[in-house]
């Protein structure tokens, strides 16, 4: 399981700092977007410190970001969760937590590191079609496309 989280991990960093790339370089402002992407990256520093017993600061769930602040964001989680990677061998644990209204609720944390992957996937999708909507391009994040590039047969872009 845990080559199985490197894997979805590594994929998941790489596919945000696509999509933060993407947005410097077109010079994204779109409150929509910028607040998608904001959404993504404090939803896993929350899931993180909660399965860490911290508090969820400093990146509230709904606060929107400017680009370099994702970027920062995206770097630090990102090796955040790496980092917890690394250091453990089972992640069937229950994480027994309120969520972001105060409900109690309890999931093993495979589960919970399993939906932050499809939750990142699923808003990194609406940013791209929220830029070919706004007559920008958006960037190919698939995991087959990481997986291209992580075994050299396409090169990163």
């Amino acid at each position: 399981m845990k080559d199985y989280f490197l894997k979805i991990y590594k994929y998941n960093v790489w596919a945000n700092k696509k999509v933060i790339n993407t947005l410097k370089k077109q010079q994204v402002v779109d409150k929509k977007i910028l607040t998608l992407m904001s959404h993504v990256l404090s939803a896993l520093n929350i899931w993180l410190a909660r399965i860490e017993n911290r508090p969820t600061e400093p990146y509230p769930l709904w606060q929107i970001y400017d680009l370099d602040q994702l970027e920062e964001m995206a770097d630090d989680i990102g090796a955040r969760w790496l980092l917890y990677i690394e250091r453990n061998e089972k992640f069937d644990g229950v994480l027994i937590y309120k969520n972001y209204v105060g409900l109690p609720y309890e999931n093993k944390i495979e589960n919970i590191m399993i939906h932050l992957v499809n939750h990142s996937t699923y808003h990194r999708a609406q940013i791209a079609i929220l830029l070919r909507q706004a007559g920008l391009e958006p960037i190919n994040t698939d995991f087959i496309t990481y997986d291209r590039v992580i075994t050299g047969q396409l090169k990163d872009e």
